[in-house]
C-alpha cells in the first residue's frame, strides 16, 4: 500500500482511507510483527487477515484470545482512522465463539455502525478459513487532535 501523492483534501474518501491505512501500517510495528495483512480499506471499513502461527497457541493448543483480540482491535483501528483524524479506542468488548486451531487463517472485518461527533461505534466480525464466525468485537472510538497525513492546515 503506498501513500497517495495528492493532498488529503484532494482525495476521494476511499483514497484517503487507503492513504491513512498505509501511513498507520508503516508506524504499526505490532501489526507488522504479528504478520497482519490489510486486505481492504475504505471510509469506515477495514478487513485484515492473520495466519495463526504455532507461537500464537495457548496451553490448550488453540489461538490465544489476546491475539484474536489484537487482530480485531487492529481492524477497528484501521477502520476508525480512515477519515484522517487521529482516533483511538474509548472502549471495546469481545465475545469468543469458537476455538481457533494453529495453521488457520483469521479475517477481521470492521464496519462502522455510527459516527456522531467525535464518537463512533464499530462492529468487527472475526472469521476462520471456513468463514465461520469465531469472535465478535465491538469498539467505541474517540477522535483526538491531529491527523495521520499532514493536511498543511
Amino acid at each position: 500500500m503506498s501513500i497517495q501523492a495528492n493532498h488529503p483534501n484532494q482525495m476521494t474518501p476511499d483514497e484517503l482511507a487507503r492513504a491513512t491505512a498505509a501511513a498507520m501500517y508503516e508506524n504499526d510495528t505490532c501489526s507488522r510483527a504479528l504478520g497482519l495483512e490489510i486486505l481492504a480499506v475504505r471510509a469506515g471499513y477495514a478487513r485484515l487477515r492473520m495466519a495463526v502461527r504455532d507461537d500464537f497457541l495457548n496451553g490448550h493448543q488453540i489461538c490465544h484470545g489476546g491475539l484474536i483480540f489484537t487482530l480485531a482491535d487492529s481492524a477497528f483501528a484501521f477502520a476508525c482512522n480512515t477519515y484522517n483524524i487521529n482516533t483511538v479506542a474509548a472502549g471495546c468488548s469481545i465475545e469468543f465463539l469458537k476455538p481457533v486451531r494453529g495453521g488457520d487463517v483469521l479475517t477481521a472485518e470492521a464496519v462502522e455502525q455510527t459516527l456522531s461527533g467525535r464518537t463512533g461505534i464499530y462492529d468487527i466480525r472475526v472469521t476462520n478459513r471456513a468463514d465461520e464466525t469465531v469472535a465478535m468485537f465491538r469498539g467505541k472510538s474517540a477522535q483526538i487532535k491531529g491527523n495521520l497525513i499532514p493536511t498543511g492546515d
